[in-house]
């Protein structure tokens, strides 16, 4: 009979059940029966395992979904004996049975595999090729013993279909086929203890209660008599078979009772496995879903001739079994779409519940895998779990990453706004940090506890410690802004509060500025940094690092003199000469100066030149500690009295207190101005002001020219002696007074007119040429004045006197002349100063 195909799906099972009538004998119940199995050839008669037939056939039947509930049950016996029609009946399976009108021949090749039909839990039955066979010949027994170790190591209970008529005989079939079972016994270092049913066929009229010691005291002896390992030497036959034994009538000649017997027999493999069951014994059991690959394993060691171990077979099984569900476990997530969805939401940003959404689904994969190897070897499944369950982690940790790092980034942005509002609100920076902190690491670590899988314990500590790190970063970060800008407040303010009275203070350059300045940068200096301490509380600094802080706010206000006061030193020759034209020019009320004749101009340029030496020494030093020193005297004796003195015996060598770069008992950090740059700046100060001096002592010697206009008395003498006869000639001809009167009043309106005093103030020749350019148009302007008052009409008094006219016309020359020649006097405290005297 060919291989037949292993597909057994529903709809393929009467196409493999349908037999010839005469296969299947009986009513037509049992045909239905049959047309319920499912069978396939499991090993072809040269010992081919056919794989696809066995995985086909485990699909059709659902045996994956067994688990350890299902059994295995082997028959084997000589050929021709029936066995196939036994299983058919016993299990209603649809073996090929031979067909006696054709002779006795070899039925069954190899070894065939069927589902039994209505019995519970699932029942597997093997059809092993008959023994003893013509077709092998007496020498060929190899495939008789692999086929019947093989029948040992998968099944839970084999059948021994013998004779009845061969008990007790020594050289029966059964015995040869009894050796050979306890002899591959033997090369199961560890077997199961396995349930040998002989089932007698035939059964004649000796009772089964005689026939069954006969047949237990053969067994027996057989046992014995095969060589056996030295640790099962004395080892009993019961230690590793459960004998059973069970008689059948003839199925020829009594085929009714056979069948009731048959029948009966069949209930005792329902719940076969439970405890005290035909297979009870399930130590070694591999779970359904192995079933193949442990049959196709242990074909393959039994035809390479090696020994075997059911444990160390039952472990590889449970290895490469485990491996493979764990594979396909591991593949399914990574097609899930749950998974797959997760894994995109999380890229794109935090998911909320992931690591609850993410724990079933973990979960979930897991709970398969522990359904489908459940029965397999404890230890071996357990480690596979382990395996699949490291690879689930390693295959989600980078997601798990990726939250963190959500979570992180979002608590750390909603740190910030949350202390920025806290700031804005007026909260103190130490309470607001705290606070903020706190509450945010709370929050991140439920956020850790959403996000945490249950199947792991990863630990988070380093991405929190990454937070803690930029949040205690952002808050220095806040915290020195924050600082340097109150520092820069509390600077702007001293550089406002000192800057300008600091200037000022320096201008005026006394005895008292730098006591002044030095107050006044206390009080700045305490004011600044009791705010700023009282403003610095808040932030929860350490007593050192406050301390800094005012000490530098305090060597700031001092830098801030100190920079002024380099700032006004390197302007000092403009003040200097600021100061000394003030002194000279101004007098005491702050009036310009007219230099009459009467001022002592040697005493004003000294007290001017003092003034500005005193500025000078006040800016050659800061003196804002409480060392005194002698710049102002240094620069008194060396610039002044030498300048005013001279030195009475040039013979003698003096030494220049100035031809040095630092003054005594003053550091060269608080010198603004060397003895050196004082004794230069001095020098050109006195060459740019003493053209002031020269210009004043000349406008002083010209007005005493100008005022000094009588001759001397000697020269009037003279005058009165000579012209005492034009003198009388004059009084005897009034009218040449009369002309010499018009004379007099045209010349004066001239010197008004032409302001010939205030010409020649300027020297001869400049008061010559600007007269000679004026002179013409001035005499014609008067001349048409004089034109204009002669053609004027009549005054309405017509009686009004001519001379009075004249008189009038005259005392208005005059008042006219006066009023203009004293238009230059100035009233001053003590009297009247006049810039130039009236005419007379």
């Amino acid at each position: 009979m060919a291989m037949l195909d292993s597909s057994c799906s529903p709809l393929q099972l009467p196409s493999l059940c349908n037999s010839p009538p005469n296969l299947f004998p009986g009513p037509s119940s049992f045909m239905d029966m049959a047309e319920e199995c499912c069978s396939t050839q499991l090993l072809d008669g040269d010992g081919v395992f056919n794989v696809s037939g066995l995985e086909n056939f485990m699909k059709a039947v659902k045996l994956a979904e067994c688990g350890l509930s299902y059994a295995v049950v082997s028959i084997m016996g000589p050929q021709s004996s029936g066995k196939s029609t036994l299983l058919n009946h016993l299990f209603h399976t649809n073996f090929r049975e031979m067909d006696a009108f054709r002779g006795r021949s070899q039925t069954t090749k190899g070894i065939w595999l069927a589902k039994c039909a209505e019995i519970e839990p699932c029942t597997l039955v093997m059809d092993l090729e008959g023994t003893d066979g013509r077709e092998r010949g007496e020498d060929d027994t190899a495939f008789e013993k692999q086929s019947a170790l093989f029948a040992l190591a998968v099944s839970d209970i084999v059948l021994i279909n013998m004779w009845c008529h061969d008990i007790g005989r020594e050289q029966a079939a059964n015995k040869p086929l009894l050796k050979t079972v306890f002899q591959v016994m033997m090369r199961l270092f560890s077997p199961r203890k396995t349930t040998l049913m002989f089932v007698i066929r035939d059964k004649t009229k000796t009772p089964l209660e005689n026939l069954e010691p006969v047949l237990r005291e053969d067994t027996r002896k057989i046992w014995e008599s095969v060589p056996k390992p030295q640790a099962h030497k004395d080892t009993p036959i019961s230690e590793f078979f459960n004998v059973e034994v069970v008689a059948l009538s003839s199925y020829e000649e009594k085929e009714e009772q056979f069948k009731e017997q048959v029948a009966t027999l069949r209930q005792r493999f329902f719940h076969s496995i439970a405890p005290g069951g035909l297979a009870g014994d399930r130590r070694a059991v591999v779970p359904a879903s192995g079933f193949s690959f442990s049959a196709q394993q242990i074909w393959k060691v039994i035809k390479e001739n090696k020994d075997l171990d059911l444990p160390a077979h039952k472990v590889m099984v449970a290895t490469v079994r485990c491996e493979e569900i764990a594979n396909e476990r591991f593949a399914s997530l990574t097609a899930n779409e749950a998974w797959l969805h997760l894994q995109e939401d999380v890229e794109s940003g935090p998911v909320p519940g992931f690591g609850k959404k993410l724990s079933a689904i973990l979960k979930a994969c897991l709970s398969e895998y522990d359904m489908e190897a459940t029965y397999f070897d404890g230890s071996v499944r357990n480690a596979k779990r382990q395996q699949l369950e490291e690879k689930l982690l390693n295959l989600v940790h980078p997601s798990y990453q990726t939250m963190l790092g959500h979570l992180r980034s979002r608590t750390l942005d909603n740190f910030k706004e949350a202390f920025d509002k806290a700031l804005d609100r007026g909260d103190g920076f130490a309470v607001a940090a705290r606070e903020c902190i706190q509450s945010f690491m709370s929050a991140f670590d439920e956020g850790c506890a959403d996000v945490a899988i249950d199947q792991a314990n990863w630990d988070s500590s380093k991405v929190r410690e990454k937070l803690q790190r930029d949040i205690d970063a952002h808050v220095a970060s806040v915290r020195a802004t924050k600082l340097s800008g109150l520092v820069a407040q509390y600077e702007k303010h001293l550089n406002v509060a000192l800057s300008e009275p600091v200037e000022a203070l320096l201008d005026s350059a006394s005895d008292d500025t730098w006591p002044a300045i030095k107050s006044r940068l206390q009080r700045e200096t305490t004011s600044a940094a009791s705010g700023l301490s009282s403003a610095l509380s808040g932030f929860d600094i350490d007593k050192e690092t406050m301390d800094k802080m005012l000490a530098s706010v305090s060597d700031y206000a001092r830098n801030v003199v100190e920079t002024k006061a380099k700032e006004e030193a390197g302007r000092v020759l403009i003040r200097m000469k600021d100061r000394f034209s003030t002194l000279f020019s101004r007098d005491s009320d702050s009036m310009p100066r007219v230099w009459t004749g009467k001022e002592d101009i040697k005493s004003i340029t000294k007290t001017a030149r003092s003034a500005s030496l005193k500025l000078l020494s006040v800016m050659a030093a800061v003196r804002l500690d409480e060392q005194a020193d002698n710049i102002e005297n240094t620069l008194s004796l060396a610039l002044l009295d030498t300048a005013n003195n001279g030195v009475t015996n040039r013979s003698i060598t003096t030494v220049d207190p100035l031809a040095s770069s630092t003054w005594e008992e003053v550091s060269p950090k608080k010198t603004l101005i060397t003895p050196v740059q004082c004794k230069s700046l001095w020098r050109q100060f006195k060459t740019e002001t003493e053209y002031s001096v020269t210009q004043a002592m000349a406008a002083q010697e010209a007005n005493r020219r100008n005022n000094n206009w009588l001759p001397p008395p000697w020269a009037i003498l003279a005058i009165a002696v000579l012209g005492f006869n034009e003198f009388m000639t004059l009084l005897r001809n009034p009218l040449y007074l009369g002309i010499i009167f018009v004379a007099y009043l045209l010349g004066k309106a001239l010197w008004v007119q032409l302001d010939i005093s205030g010409e020649f103030r300027n020297g001869a020749l400049p008061g010559i040429l600007s007269l000679s350019t004026r002179f013409l148009p001035t005499v014609m302007n008067l001349l048409k004045k004089l034109a204009e008052e002669g053609q004027m009409p009549p005054a309405s008094d017509h009686r009004q006197n001519p001379a009075l006219e004249s008189k009038s016309f005259r005392n208005t020359t005059q008042t006219d002349s006066t009023s203009d020649a004293s238009s230059n006097v100035t009233s001053a405290e003590g009297g009247v100063e006049y810039s130039s005297p009236p005419m007379r």
